[in-house]
């Protein structure tokens, strides 16, 4: 079917591409019915009644919409792996054809008068400062001085 890898690439690419939009579609249609489906609580009935038609709905507004975030979200991570797959695709190289360079039977005959030339003037290379040089130190053994304890004196007490 396929007869280069990269025409493979590019068709995975655009499936995934097209998986992609397709779940962020469905996610926006599957919204849209969510929200035209709106649900109102009813006031009859105890306290607990009350809160119990309150937070039902409100539960379910909350299971819904981290369902639809979910989607969106994998549809848009599936989107753009798509798109990194397609711009990632590795190019053809566009060779130009090349035309035949037509070769003189004869020799081209060289003038009688040669051109006097200019003495060219050597030029040297222009001295490049050498690199810098990098010492390393090892590190010093630094000894530290430990405080010699205090002596207890006839006006000093321990507490």
């Amino acid at each position: 079917m396929f007869k280069k890898f990269r025409d493979k690439i590019a068709l995975s690419g655009i499936l995934v591409l097209g998986i992609g939009v397709a779940l962020l579609v469905f996610t926006f249609i599957s919204a849209y019915g969510f929200l035209g489906s709106a649900t109102n609580p009813s006031d009859t009935g105890g306290l607990e009644q009350i809160f119990g038609s309150a937070l039902a709905p409100l539960i379910g507004t909350a299971i819904r919409i981290m369902y639809l975030g979910v989607m969106g979200w994998i549809g848009s991570l599936l989107t753009i792996r798509g798109v990194t797959i397609i711009t990632h695709t590795p190019q053809m190289p566009t060779v130009a054809p090349q035309k035949p360079i037509p070769v003189p039977e004869k020799p081209l005959p060289l003038s009688k008068k040669p051109k006097a030339e200019k003495p060219q003037e050597e030029t040297k290379p222009e001295a490049k400062p050498p690199e810098p040089e990098f010492v390393v130190r090892p590190s010093e053994q630094v000894s530290q001085l430990q405080p010699e304890p205090k002596k207890l004196q006839k006006n000093d007490s321990p507490l």
